[in-house]
């Protein structure tokens, strides 16, 4: 039965398709293509753990979304961009993913290696274990679960990059005998281009760009069709990790994303998922063949008496 219906809908589609060529100069609607990663230090994205897919990641009034399924367990997955390493604070509805404090940019995270990737699967129980991140009811949520509902339904990566050690100072060297002064003078004549173009090299080679944080803003809450989502704390999982030390460049963050997340029912319904508007015949001039849009069987007309 799907595979007749498919087939008529796609024939229906072709001949809508010739006759709005034919009659209406207008185009056919083409919603927006969502990314699936965010990020300039780091490329961050969601992955749904059941398919392996990446969601898709929608911007609607300076902000980013994306629609998780109830029950569902995902992952955040994290790609170092720079070839340094780079520190990550991440946060789930308002929650260290580490070390379960109410987050803040300042607390223990992850630390990634040059072009290193990795998914970050659940809030870490120790040094071996974790527990899934799982889409469940805002009210059976870690966060809501431990006192903290305010910030159910946004996740978090604030990234830092390294402090690098000073350059040494050059050593010093004591002014020449007049003996040796002339001799000097010649091997400095002799190797200035070289020492010249070694500079410009150098020089060309100090640029690095520079990460710009990018700004959210807020959407006003409508009646949701559907319960709102939060991340649950899920089952137990093996996961390893090691420790590290890392020295911040700074103190406030170089770069911080922040990502929202519902269900795909509310997000539809607030605006943020986009739908396509209805099909619409063109309609002629006098009486249409097709005024009624309800689908069935041809009914009995009424009894004359």
């Amino acid at each position: 039965m799907k595979r007749r219906f498919f087939s008529t809908a796609l024939a229906l589609s072709a001949v809508a398709s010739f006759s709005a060529c034919a009659q209406s100069p207008e185009r056919s609607y083409a919603p927006p293509t969502p990314s699936s990663r965010i990020g300039s230090l780091m490329q961050i994205s969601v992955v749904d753990r059941g398919t392996g897919a990446e969601l898709p990641i929608y911007r609607h009034r300076g902000e980013y979304w994306v629609a998780g399924r109830p029950g569902a367990r995902y992952a955040i997955r994290a790609r170092n961009a720079m070839g340094e390493r780079i520190m990550a604070v991440m946060s789930v509805d308002g929650v260290n993913v580490v070390t379960g404090e109410t987050a803040g940019v300042g607390q223990n995270g992850y630390v990634f290696s040059a072009s290193e990737r990795s998914d970050i699967t659940g809030w870490r129980k120790s040094d071996s274990q974790i527990a899934a991140f799982e889409f469940a009811a805002a009210g059976n949520s870690y966060a809501s679960r431990t006192g903290r509902p305010d910030d159910v339904g946004v996740i978090g990566v604030a990234m830092f990059r390294e402090r690098m050690p000073e350059p040494l100072p050059p050593p010093i060297t004591p002014y020449p005998r007049r003996d040796e002064y002339g001799e000097r003078e010649r091997r400095s004549e002799s190797s200035s281009s070289y020492q010249g173009d070694a500079r410009a090299k150098a020089g060309s080679a100090d640029s690095a760009p520079a990460a710009e944080a990018s700004a959210s803003g807020s959407m006003a809450r409508q009646a949701a069709p559907s319960p709102s989502l939060g991340t649950a704390h899920g089952r137990r999982e093996t996961s390893y990790v090691g420790k590290t030390t890392f020295e911040r460049a700074q103190s406030s963050p170089d770069e911080v994303v922040r990502i929202r997340y519902d269900s795909r029912e509310n997000l539809v319904a607030a605006g943020v998922i986009p739908v396509p508007p209805p099909l619409r015949w063109p309609r002629p001039a006098g009486p249409s063949p097709f005024p009624g849009s309800d689908p069935g069987y041809v009914p009995d007309p009424p009894s004359r008496y």
